[in-house]
């Protein structure tokens, strides 16, 4: 029988082998599984407790709040607010990111990025939802408070990322830079358990994930693409929930799509919030990350909190392919 190691332990053993860690990196990714345990408790009582359904208000991009969403967003900032690692948060469900006080003594160097409820229109319908983040060492002075250039840093220098998808079993997904591992909650004993190690993404697959209802809007060669992967039989499964529709790419391989359209000509995805930690998680796991135009998402500036980009990501071949159509049916790539 394999020991079975949580995820505090495993998070330990990985600081021991950093010969000047401090501890509070490792601080933060306990604390963050944590508050995933406690948004994990309320999606799978929902119904139970009335935070169905729409909040009223609207986020930066026009979305419909769902109540779910500030809940969670809510108690990611309480718990990491408590922890005292963090100087600073910025969510897909603030305008502006938050400073965070802590004890003179202690001073954070860190600020964490995130999308605290990843898909949370599918809670009414009981389907797979998730959350994404990622962390950054802060860029001002640790004696003061956090400053926006904390927060608008290029992914390449992000320290790590990763997602909790809350299915028909829970799982957190990260990596700190040296590969991808995956954490399932055994409810029994109310841990996070190494469950999948050094995920490795599959260099080709047989899925795409793309929202084909949206088809005539994209670009000509989005569409040829597309028009090729139905061609081949690829399969197509489209979630609605960036994590599920991700996850399922990491282990059976595929490419994931969210292209312009002509009323989101920079795309919808949130760059800071989504694109940047899971082109991280992809690439750790070997696969490519770029945008629609061809660009690197890791790679790409950010000048805004709410900055949006298209993304092709997933395995390595396939999106290679997808660069291929591009350049042959593209207009001239500004």
């Amino acid at each position: 029988m394999n020991k079975i190691v949580t995820l505090d332990e495993f998070i330990i053993r990985t600081e021991k082998e950093k010969p000047h860690s401090s501890g509070s990196f490792s601080r933060l990714l306990r604390d963050i599984g944590i508050a995933a345990k406690i948004v994990n408790r309320e999606v799978n009582k929902a119904g139970l407790v009335n935070i169905l359904g729409v909040d009223g208000s609207t986020n930066s991009t026009g979305d419909d709040v769902q109540k779910l969403d500030v809940f969670a967003n809510e108690k990611f900032i309480e718990t990491l607010s408590y922890s005292g690692e963090v100087c600073g948060i910025a969510s897909e469900e603030n305008q502006d990111f938050i400073p965070i006080q802590t004890d003179k003594n202690k001073l954070a160097q860190y600020v964490v990025v995130m999308d605290p409820l990843d898909g949370s229109s599918n809670i009414d319908v009981n389907v797979s939802v998730g959350t994404i983040f990622g962390i950054y060492r802060r860029k001002s002075p640790a004696e003061g408070p956090c400053q926006l250039e904390d927060f608008l840093q290029k992914g390449t220098e992000m320290v790590a990322a990763g997602y909790v998808l809350y299915g028909t079993s829970t799982l957190l997904v990260y990596s700190s830079g040296n590969g991808v591992n995956g954490f399932t909650l055994d409810p029994s004993i109310g841990e996070f358990c190494l469950s999948h190690r050094n995920i490795q993404m599959p260099v080709a697959g047989n899925y795409y994930s793309v929202n084909q209802g949206y088809y005539l809007k994209f670009d000509l060669e989005m569409r040829r693409y597309i028009d090729h992967c139905s061609d081949l039989n690829y399969r197509l499964r489209y979630i609605g929930s960036m994590v599920s529709d991700i996850h399922r790419i990491m282990f059976q391989g595929g490419i994931f799509l969210y292209p312009n359209t002509r009323k989101y000509p920079k795309g919808k995805l949130r760059l800071l919030y989504e694109c940047y930690p899971m082109a991280y998680l992809i690439e750790q796991a070997g696969g490519t990350a770029i945008t629609c135009k061809l660009e690197r998402v890791m790679e790409m500036d950010i000048h805004a909190l709410h900055q949006t980009s298209s993304i092709a990501m997933g395995s390595r071949d396939m999106v290679r392919d997808m660069k291929e159509f591009v350049e042959k049916y593209g207009a001239v790539i500004q």
